[in-house]
Order: C-alpha cells, then sequence, then structure tokens
C-alpha cells in the first residue's frame, strides 16, 4: 500500500467523520433550544402542566449531555458489505434530515457484523475498517479484509494497516480503565449481547477482559431493554475502592449513569466495611451456619424484649463482644471459632460483617407484613408505570404531530421511557443511582459481580435479595479465588440460587499478559489446578521475564535497586510493586522513604502515580506495564489460597515482569530464574 493511497483514505474518512460532527454539534443545538424553550414556555398552572414541562426539561437536559459524552472517538469503524453497502459504527446513532442513518449506534443489532465477521465467517461484510482518531482529526484507518473473494473480484488496491486491536494492546496504562467500543473482539461481543433475564456466567483467565466486557454488557442492556431497566437501574459491585475508581470512567462514557458501583462492604446504605481482619474470621462469618447465628442472635433479643430498639449495628456489636451471647448463638463453632469473632465495641466494621448486618437487618424490620406490603407497593408501581407510559406516549406523539417537539424517528420510544421516567420520579430526591445507593430494599434491573469468586455464601445472600428477578451477570475466574470463604463451583452456588435459570460462557484469549509472561504464570496455574487450561496471548514482546534472590539482609537494597531500574526501563509506562499482604507495611515504608513520588494505599495518586505499591490482594482487576514481585515466597505462605493470590501478582503486567525473591526462588517460579533483564 503506497503512502499516497493511505493520505486519500484518511482524507476520505476526514471529509465523512467532519460531516458527522457537523451533525453532532446541530443535535446539540437543537437539544439547548428545545430546553430554552421549555423553559421559557407557559404552564397553565396545573400540577400536571408542571409535571410535563419539568419532564421535557429534564429529558432535553439528559439529550444533551448524552451528545457531549459521545464526543471523544464519535466514530471509529466501518463496515462494507459484499453487496457494496457501507455501514459507518460509533458511539450513538445519528440520522440525516430524511431519517436515513449516518451513524449506527455501537449496541444496535446492524452493528453487530462489526465485531462478529471473521475470515472463516465473513456474515456478508468484505472489509471492516478502524478509524482512529485524535479530537476530530482521523488520524489513521486499518482494515481487516474478512472476504477474499470479494477483494479479488473487486481487483482494487486496499488499505491494511497495523490490526486496531495490537496498537491499543501496545499503549502505555493510564492509570484508568478504558471503553473498548472500537475493538470488542468476536467472544467478547457474544457475552456483552447475551440475553437479558436469568445469570450469565463469564469465565475468563486473567488478561481477557472480564470487566470491561461486564460494563459494556450493561450499557448494551440499558440501551436494548430500556423500558425494563430504566426504572430500576443496575449495580456493578467490585472487590475494593481502588478497583472501583480504575472501572468508575467507563460507563460514563459510553453515555450510561443509571448504575450504582459498590463494593460488598459498601452496600448497606450507612455502613462502611472496610476495616481488616485475619482471613479465618472472614471464613467463619461468611459460612451459612452464621444466618443460623443471627436468628438466634434476633430471637434472643427479642425474648429480651429489646429487640424493638436493637437496631442491626447495636444486635452485632452485642453478638461480638460478649463471649457469653456468643455461645448462645453459635453452640455449632468451636471455642476457638468463637473467640476468633471477638471485637470491642467500637471498633470499625469489616467486608464479612456487612452481609451479616443485611441479614440481622432482614429479620429485625423485615416482618411478613413489611414484606407483602413491600411487594404490593412493588405491583402497584409497576402498574402507575404501565399507565405513566401510556399517557406519556400518547402526549408525545401529540405534540410531534403539531410540530411542537422535536425528536429522530428512532429515538422517539428511549425518549418516551425517559420522559415517563422522569415524570415518576419528580418528587423523589436525586438520580436513580442515588435512590437505588440509599435504599436496602431496592430492587436493581440487573446486577454485575466482578471477582464473583470471592464473595461468601453470606455475601451471595445478601445480593440475592438485590435482585429477586436473578437478572444477572457474574465475572471471575476460580483459579483466581483468594479467600476460602469463596466460590468453588458456579454450579454448586447457582444451582441454589438460580436453578435452570443459569449459563456459562468462557473468554479463552489473553489480551493484557504477553506470551512471555504468560508462560511464567502457567506453572502457577498448574499448581492451583493441574487441569487448568491458562487463557492465549493475544501478542509476544520479546521481553523476558526475570528474577534475583537476596538473602535477607540484603532484600531492602535488591528491592530498591530493582525498583529504580525498572522505573528507568518503562519511560512513561506505569509500575507496580506487588508485596504480600503481611509486609505492606514494612516495604511501603521502605520503598516510599527512598524513592520520593510513590504511591500507597489509600493516596488518591494510587491509580495516576508512575509508581504505586500494593498488597497482592489489592491488585485484583488492575493492570500495569510493569510489574515487581517482591518477596513471592511470603505470598504463598500468607494465605491457604497463597498460590491464588501469586496467579494474580504475575498476571497484571502487560510488558515486564520482574521477581526480587528473598531467599530462594520458589519452584513455581522456576521459569523466571536466570533469564534476561536481570539486574
Amino acid at each position: 500500500m503506497t503512502e499516497s493511497v493511505l493520505r486519500h483514505e484518511i482524507a476520505q474518512e476526514q471529509g465523512y467523520v467532519t460531516m458527522l460532527y457537523e451533525v453532532l454539534d446541530r443535535a446539540r443545538a437543537d437539544a439547548t433550544a428545545e430546553l430554552r424553550r421549555v423553559h421559557a414556555g407557559v404552564t397553565t398552572g396545573t400540577d400536571q402542566a408542571a409535571t410535563e414541562r419539568d419532564s421535557f426539561a429534564g429529558t432535553y437536559a439528559g439529550r444533551s449531555n448524552q451528545l457531549m459524552t459521545v464526543e471523544r472517538g464519535l466514530c471509529f469503524g466501518r463496515i462494507d458489505t459484499v453487496d457494496k453497502a457501507k455501514f459507518y459504527v460509533g458511539r450513538m446513532g445519528l440520522f440525516d434530515e430524511n431519517y436515513d442513518p449516518l451513524l449506527i449506534d455501537w449496541r444496535a443489532p446492524v452493528a453487530q457484523p462489526f465485531y462478529r465477521a471473521t475470515a472463516a465467517d465473513p456474515i456478508g461484510v468484505f472489509r471492516r475498517r478502524h478509524i482512529r482518531l485524535t479530537g476530530r482529526t482521523v488520524v489513521g484507518v486499518d482494515d481487516d479484509i474478512l472476504d477474499q473473494a470479494a477483494l479479488d473480484d473487486r481487483g482494487q488496491d486496499t488499505l491494511i494497516g497495523e490490526a486496531a486491536l495490537i496498537a491499543s494492546l501496545s499503549a502505555d496504562r493510564t492509570g484508568r480503565m478504558s471503553e473498548i467500543v472500537a475493538t470488542i473482539q468476536a467472544e467478547q461481543d457474544a457475552v456483552i449481547r447475551a440475553g437479558l433475564p436469568g445469570v450469565l456466567v463469564v469465565q475468563g483467565g486473567p488478561g481477557t477482559g472480564k470487566t470491561v466486557v461486564a460494563l459494556h454488557r450493561a450499557a448494551y442492556l440499558l440501551y436494548t431493554h430500556r423500558d425494563q431497566l430504566a426504572r430500576r437501574g443496575g449495580l456493578v459491585v467490585g472487590p475494593n475502592a481502588t478497583f472501583l475508581r480504575y472501572i468508575e470512567q467507563v460507563l460514563p462514557s459510553l453515555g450510561e449513569t443509571k448504575v450504582v458501583l459498590s463494593t460488598i462492604g459498601e452496600l448497606l446504605p450507612g455502613v462502611v466495611g472496610t476495616a481488616a481482619e485475619p482471613p479465618e474470621a472472614s471464613r467463619i462469618k461468611g459460612g451459612l451456619e452464621m444466618v443460623e447465628v443471627i436468628d438466634r442472635a434476633v430471637r434472643a433479643v427479642q425474648r429480651d424484649r429489646t429487640g424493638r430498639d436493637v437496631t442491626p449495628e447495636r444486635l452485632l456489636t452485642l453478638l461480638w463482644s460478649s463471649p457469653e451471647r456468643l455461645a448462645a448463638a453459635a453452640p455449632e463453632l468451636s471455642a476457638t471459632e468463637r473467640s476468633a469473632l471477638y471485637r470491642r465495641p467500637g471498633e470499625p466494621w469489616t467486608r464479612a460483617d456487612v452481609a451479616l448486618l443485611d441479614e440481622a437487618a432482614d429479620l429485625l424490620g423485615d416482618t411478613g407484613a413489611v414484606v407483602g406490603k413491600r411487594r404490593q407497593a412493588d405491583d402497584e408501581r409497576a402498574a402507575a408505570d404501565a399507565e405513566r407510559l401510556a399517557y406519556t406516549r400518547e402526549l408525545v406523539h401529540s405534540q410531534l404531530q403539531a410540530g411542537q417537539l422535536t425528536v429522530d424517528p428512532l429515538d422517539v420510544e428511549p425518549f418516551i421511557a425517559l420522559m415517563a421516567e422522569r415524570t415518576g420520579h419528580r418528587d423523589a430526591p436525586g438520580t436513580i443511582a442515588e435512590r437505588a445507593a440509599a435504599d436496602r430494599t431496592w430492587q436493581f434491573g440487573h446486577v454485575i459481580v466482578d471477582e464473583a469468586q470471592e464473595l461468601s455464601p453470606v455475601e451471595w445472600r445478601m445480593l440475592m435479595r438485590r435482585c429477586r428477578r436473578r437478572s444477572m451477570t457474574l465475572v471471575g475466574d476460580l483459579a483466581q479465588a483468594g479467600t476460602n470463604a469463596g466460590v468453588r463451583s458456579w454450579a454448586e452456588l447457582l444451582d441454589r440460587y438460580a436453578p435452570g435459570r443459569w449459563r456459562l460462557a468462557e473468554l479463552s484469549v489473553n489480551y493484557r499478559t504477553p506470551a512471555e509472561i504468560m508462560a511464567v504464570a502457567a506453572d502457577v496455574l498448574t499448581a492451583i489446578d493441574p487441569s487448568a487450561v491458562p487463557p492465549v496471548s493475544a501478542r509476544t514482546t520479546g521481553v523476558a521475564p526475570w528474577s534475583r534472590c537476596a538473602p535477607a539482609n540484603q532484600f531492602g537494597p535488591a528491592l530498591l535497586d530493582a525498583v529504580a531500574a525498572e522505573q528507568a526501563r518503562i519511560g512513561d509506562g506505569r509500575l507496580a510493586v506487588i508485596v504480600p499482604r503481611s509486609r505492606y507495611a514494612e516495604l511501603t515504608a521502605l520503598v516510599a522513604a527512598a524513592l520520593p513520588g510513590i504511591a500507597a494505599g489509600s493516596d488518591p495518586r494510587l491509580l495516576d502515580a508512575p509508581t504505586a505499591i500494593l498488597a497482592v490482594d489489592h491488585s485484583k482487576g488492575l493492570e500495569f506495564d510493569s510489574v515487581l514481585i517482591a518477596d513471592p515466597g511470603a505470598i504463598l505462605r500468607d494465605s491457604p489460597r497463597g498460590a491464588s493470590d501469586l496467579y494474580v501478582a504475575v498476571t497484571r503486567a502487560t510488558r515486564r515482569l520482574g521477581v526480587i525473591a528473598e531467599g530462594s526462588l520458589p519452584d513455581v517460579l522456576q521459569r523466571a530464574a536466570g533469564l534476561p533483564g536481570a539486574v
């Protein structure tokens, strides 16, 4: 392909992209004008008229906000079919004055071939073109020719550039997860567009894109099933606050804001459960037998006639701080197990406490009559929603016919749904996400759980209460389970809560970890489960992992030397130093004192700093250009699931992996011994 042809193709696409942005600018201006018109309009003074005005105003404000969120990367692809039709794919749908499509929303059915077509099964697609933008300027195009016969028939010079996927994988990490609408792969697209009902389990090894696929699935479901989900919103549960900060920009960048992001420890309104506790205490609290323990404790305070005044927090404080109460409520626990649960009054709550507080809240506050009234209220609300939707549909269509309203035809139904929703919640404070986060009894339209293998049986009960319809997406990897209380079998979990209503999808390609590092990770995986098959890496880098062993009295200096050397090697990339839980405070103090500017712990710069120090359990779901694992032997010894923790640590890197061992290198990391790159 000549340079002149490349310039010609880019110029052609620039013309089209410029036109799309002009259409977007006009749509923004129209939405702003309609919003001003509504605000300036005079109502009849009735409550109904005021409600309609406020609903139109809110809807146009939402439309204006949506039009702003699609500015970056508005158009990212084109499909050329074998019958010579062309479709441009982007972040939202745009239409000309005749309402013919100019840009197809990536979630629309007609856009599906952009993600699903392959050379083996082109499904009518001759060429898939990726269009790369910087601002509003086309800076590159990359073609995949999927139908060679069609190419031969056309006999034309065809542009084929660097694969867009590999380019995105090779880019430096920014500290925040980004959306992947331009590079969704076929197996990922199948998960994203899977049906709404029931529970979808997405099992995949590290780097297969489980998290970002689940978030795009949330955006797809909210778009495709807006009538069903708009009033209930969605819930995304992540493993820790650092992880939630890492992913928090993805859904807003896709135009979706009706989603609550939470950890298990913050899912109960008014309670924050983030304090650390020994793994054994978490394991005991997470067992199903604790449900009966809480039930006995509730009945005990009710017999004492104090139940009316006891909150869930007070109940658990009494239980944990009184060996006598705990012995009476938990005879099935040994004395050693009960002593592990002891907690002085006033100590902060842990994550495992929160699910038990929720269990107590259900028993203390929700009598049968209350539950019945709530379900009746839900039924009445559903009926009112249906009536409101019908009225709003009639109102909008009458205004369209009278020329008093401007809405693209394909946007009419989403516009109606949004207006009906705003009318229904006119007197309710806050957004749907804010209201849902503040209401323990809120029923979400769809729930996504990341690192699902980490949740205990009691935590699963807490989640299932928030989604009675069992419309859920669970993403995880059983090989990465780091707690003894977590999931060992998807079937064992879901045959209990969603019998006959769950299915399994698997992701098999690792887009994060290059093959050189994955070879080391595969040995660790074999130690966890000899029958497990690691995901296949999508790329190689030619950079081998390395290791250095140092005696205990030289380990600190060796670690500091390695950090400084690795910082120099990766340039503008990001480095993570992953350390054992048991040595986190010690090693963080050592490195931070010697190398200023390094972020650790709750430092708000943790995700943005060039170098971060993380305990291994806080590294899940994150990725970095380079990773240094400090004292892998201690990681293995710290937990019964130490090999799983080490597997997580090894697979966080996108480019480079180094290991600094105290003493000898663990057997499972021998593939990294003596390889080039050692300092």
